[in-house]
């Protein structure tokens, strides 16, 4: 049967007729920005031949599968550097990431700052050398005689687990059956000049990375992310289409260092991590006590509007709590372990006369709240019932994540449970997720889009069909909001999906903000029943919603978000008076004391320092308004008014200068 010479595809939506044996590199030879391209949805190298009938997608340099391949070839030029560099050195896996990639080694000693500059360069002799980058399927054999060197690698291909648990960096294509190489190849010579086992896909050779790359840091990490299994040392990098891209980055990353809410909060004297304390229980230092309780207050009042009611339950509780609920059969690893308690022995026999019972610190407020709705009979009329705390938690974090205030194992939820009726749950979770997002603004924050997690097939409660109802329910008003939609599979909790507020701060970073979960599962599980118009007994519908998540973590959004210069209503100093001279002290107090008739947080600076370092120290401290006085203006009865951004307003009558503050504050000027 002969071969037909041509054969037409389905190229970038438009149908092509190419030659027999075309490949991807062929059919686009004069597109240099493609490095990779999607054959039947499946990504493919470029040099992989085409069929008949295929559907094919070009994938360029700057597009997220682009930029993934990209990071993922860059990790290969970096570790084949650190064998050149550690000839010891055996390979873990090397995965693409956010903004970048990592690579892990076994190496006798960790790696120096001076290695990542050393190894830099010899990357950029790898890309310059313009290596090919060959894709080679192998048998099992095969590949074991080409990693016979390298035992990590080894352990992957003896067992698919090893490969599906380390995730993209496993580089073993379990899913297609198939077992890959990929050779990087000399262009002149046609040597194999280094290999790893790899799923690819790969950039057809090095010298598209061009020197658009950077090593960031080194790092300890655990074989595939297992504490029980060898340390290795792990570096991570950046790579990006062009200079400016990677220059763009880069500085983002500076802004985002100088923004540190750790760094800040030192600076500024808001809060601190003392290690008498432990691992992720920080402390609110005054400043930072002021910041927080006008956050909490303006909550507060915003919730008392909206028709919640204010409940108060412990830090402690029975551990049955938990098995009704079910965190104990699937959240136990983020509990601290029970304290055992109530336990009578004899004194002389030493034998358990009395069993004891185990006490948890609580993780979440839930399971207590449904006792406060269960604890009498309630009526429809009641519902919907929204009840809300700010209540202490505690998780048991790994030290490996704890990070400042957005990772910690003490912390405040401003947490609501609103019960109502199947009639009223789609009305309750728009006019929810309207208050959410009208009071993120209020704060500051207003660039929003949402998230939608469903169920996690191997860790859930209740039927199939509850979840769909569940999510087609949380779906519709998701949509009905106008907002981006982007599906996150699988990442709901055990007990209902839920939708999560993505909001982006100043620099276009995103942090999870609010979630809002909608929940059969516990109402059945704590019986929850309230009764009906005609006389049935019925469940409730659960609604949980975190506004902030936790206080802790939404201040260190804040604190990022601002660079530490709070808007006037949050500034835990508001303003600062500053005398010319000694002289003029009383006229300021004066003056603050009519600020502080109005509430505002004032004072005046009559230190020893010199009028100019008090102007510098003002500045330094992000104080939202200075206001000066000397002479002239005391004469006047009037202030200079100067701003943070360093401009200033010479000769304001005191009534005007108090105004102005008044009124930034009350409408919560940014």
């Amino acid at each position: 049967m002969s071969v037909p010479e041509k054969f037409t595809l389905i190229v970038d939506g438009e149908e092509t007729t190419v030659d027999t044996g075309t490949t991807g590199a062929q059919l686009f030879f004069e597109r240099r920005d493609v490095v990779v391209m999607r054959v039947n949805s499946v990504l493919k190298d470029l040099d992989t031949p085409l069929e008949q009938g295929d559907v094919v997608e070009s994938v360029t340099i700057d597009s997220e599968d682009g930029l993934n391949v990209l990071r993922h070839s860059t990790a290969h030029v970096m570790a084949q550097a650190v064998q050149q560099l550690r000839p010891d050195a055996k390979l873990g896996i090397g995965p693409y990431i956010k903004d970048g990639f990592y690579f892990d080694f076994d190496v006798a000693e960790p790696f120096t700052p001076e290695d990542l500059k050393t190894l830099e360069k010899m990357m950029q002799k790898i890309v310059n050398s313009n290596q090919k980058f060959v894709r080679r399927v192998v048998s099992e054999d095969e590949a074991r005689e080409a990693m016979a060197n390298e035992p990590y690698k080894l352990e992957l291909l003896g067992t698919k687990d090893g490969a599906e648990e380390a995730g993209e960096g496993a580089n073993i294509e379990v899913g297609a059956g198939e077992i890959t190489i990929y050779d990087n190849v000399d262009r002149k010579s046609g040597d194999v000049v280094w290999c790893d086992l790899c799923r690819g896909p790969h950039l057809p050779n090095t010298k598209l990375i061009s020197n658009a790359f950077a090593l960031t840091r080194s790092a300890a990490a655990y074989w595939l992310g297992n504490q029980n299994n060898q340390q290795l040392q792990r570096i991570y990098g950046t790579a990006w289409p062009t200079k400016d891209a990677l220059k763009a980055y880069q500085e983002r990353l500076a802004e985002a260092e100088r923004r540190d809410h750790r760094k800040l909060g030192t600076e500024l004297d808001l809060f601190s991590f003392p290690d008498e304390l432990g691992s992720g229980l920080p402390v609110f230092h005054p400043k930072g006590g002021i910041i927080r309780k006008a956050m909490e207050d303006y909550s507060r009042q915003r919730h008392t509007e909206a028709g919640y009611e204010f409940v108060y339950t412990p830090h402690i509780t029975k551990g049955h709590l938990y098995e009704v609920s079910g965190h104990l059969d699937w959240y136990r690893d983020g509990m601290f372990p029970p304290m055992h308690v109530d336990e009578v022995t004899d004194p002389e026999t030493g034998e358990v006369t009395k069993p004891g019972q185990d006490y948890y610190l609580k993780p979440m407020n839930c399971p207590m709240h449904n006792l406060i709705f269960r604890s009498r009979g309630r009526s429809y009329r009641e519902l919907p019932l929204r009840l809300f705390e700010f209540g202490s938690v505690y998780r048991y974090e790994k030290s490996g994540v704890i990070h400042g205030l957005t990772r910690v194992r003490g912390m405040t939820q401003d947490d609501a449970h609103i019960y109502c009726t199947r009639e009223q749950m789609k009305d309750e979770l728009t006019t929810t997720l309207n208050f959410v997002l009208d009071l993120l603004k209020d704060y500051g924050l207003d660039d929003f889009y949402l998230e939608l997690s469903t169920k996690d097939p191997e860790k859930y409660v209740g039927s199939d069909e509850v979840w769909e109802e569940a999510t087609r329910t949380l779906a519709e008003v998701a949509e009905a909001s106008g907002l981006d939609l982007v599906p996150d599979p699988g990442g709901a909790a055990f007990y209902g999906p839920k939708i999560s507020v993505q909001a982006r701060d100043a620099i276009g970073r995103t942090w999870q903000m609010s979630t809002i979960q909608l929940d059969f599962n516990l109402p059945e599980r704590f019986e929850l029943e309230y009764q009906a118009a005609d006389g049935t007994r019925q469940r409730p519908v659960m609604i949980h919603r975190a506004l902030f998540g936790s206080v802790e973590r939404f201040m260190a959004v804040l604190t990022e978000h601002y660079a530490g210069a709070f808007p006037a209503w949050l500034a835990p100093v508001q303003v600062v008076g500053i005398p010319v001279a000694e002289a003029f002290n009383d006229y300021m107090f004066d003056v603050v004391d009519k600020l502080k008739a109005h509430g505002i947080r004032a004072q005046v600076d009559t230190g020893t320092d010199r009028f100019p370092k008090k102007i510098r120290t003002a500045s330094k401290d992000k104080i939202p308004f200075v206001l000066i006085a000397g002479g002239d203006d005391a004469e006047a009865g009037a202030v200079s008014f100067r701003f943070r951004d360093g401009s200033q307003d010479n000769g304001v009558p005191v009534e005007e200068a108090v105004k102005r503050i008044v009124e930034a504050v009350r409408n919560r000027d940014k």
